[in-house]
């Protein structure tokens, strides 16, 4: 479904690791004709481009990329390997870091008035006037078979355990962490993967709380 011209839709996607948020926040972009923007991927180019250079002032050099960036070179590059997982965690901490890829993202979000944002701080940090706020979560059982399956495609060595301790760590990074930390705002609208089960189920459910939410703005 497209939307009006006229409409203004903005929507937040945040949620913990392997919790569905970017498949869904990808989904439901494409379903209703959003400009899509992953901050979690922002991180990952961040970390690889740190990890590859290894740049003296990593700050200074990260702004300069940063600012440079073509949105659709994010989807050529491999930014899912274990190494790059583990270092995203680290910067991800840094406020520098964030200050960097927080200006991006808000000057993103200025240049549309359709969009979905997905990441851990968006409805907090980055869209705290979005007009609906998702929030994924699911059981540590199901993000670690969604992971594992991911990664077991490109690195056969890996272990169910492995995965499930990696994830149990970023998540907790990511919820006690000083500079915004993984929370779920009082008007967030729960998206449980664990308990929905199914992407067509997920999809259910955020595309009847847009219904809601598009109802009550413009009427029908």
């Amino acid at each position: 479904m497209k939307l009006n011209k006229s409409y203004k839709l903005i929507i937040s996607a945040d949620g913990s690791a392997a919790s569905g948020k970017t498949t869904g926040a990808k989904k439901i972009s494409k379903m209703y004709g959003l400009k899509f923007l992953s901050s979690g991927l922002l991180y990952r180019y961040a970390s690889y481009e740190i990890l590859k250079y290894k740049p003296k002032n990593k700050y200074l050099f990260l702004k300069k990329k940063i600012n440079n960036l073509n949105l659709k070179k994010l989807d050529k590059l491999n930014l899912h390997s274990s190494k790059i997982s583990e270092y995203t965690s680290l910067i991800a901490k840094k406020k520098k870091v964030r200050n960097i890829l927080k200006t991006f993202q808000i000057k993103f979000s200025k240049k549309f008035n359709k969009i979905c944002i997905e990441g851990r701080d968006i409805g907090t940090v980055i869209l705290p006037k979005a007009d609906i706020k998702f929030f994924f979560k699911c059981d540590l059982n199901t993000a670690t078979k969604r992971r594992f399956k991911e990664l077991r495609k490109k690195n056969s060595k890996i272990t169910f355990a492995e995965v499930k301790k990696a994830i149990r760590i970023r998540n907790n990074r990511d919820i006690k962490r000083k500079n915004s930390p993984l929370i779920q705002t009082k008007d967030g609208v729960i998206v449980d993967t664990g308990k929905l089960k199914t992407i067509s189920g997920m999809l259910k459910k955020m595309s009847e709380t847009i219904e809601e939410k598009l109802k009550d703005k413009y009427g029908n």
